[in-house]
């Protein structure tokens, strides 16, 4: 499975801690190997999945894309508060 992410996701990703990051680590495999597994969102953000995880006690959402059967694009992660508000704007 070949990972693409966004400069919007490398950038929230970067600033994370080890703890959350290994948090985040298991949610990226959990995604790669299973992508049709989360919530596939409509209108706007057709063709979006966001999958919803815990991070560090926190409600946590990352947001990607599947551009083929071997390849999926990780656009955004943070929390729930205006996160889909800002999930429009990234994505293409």
């Amino acid at each position: 499975m070949r990972l693409l992410d966004t400069p919007t996701f490398e950038k929230a990703a970067k600033n994370l801690h080890s703890v959350e990051k290994a948090d985040l680590d298991t949610a990226i495999q959990h995604i790669a190997n299973d992508p049709m597994d989360s919530a596939a969102k409509v209108g706007d953000l057709l063709g979006i999945y966001v999958y919803k995880l815990r991070m560090a006690k926190h409600s946590t959402l990352v947001a990607y894309r599947c551009i083929d059967a071997a390849t999926i694009k990780l656009m955004m992660i943070g929390n729930h508060e205006n996160f889909y508000r800002d999930l429009k704007r990234v994505k293409e």
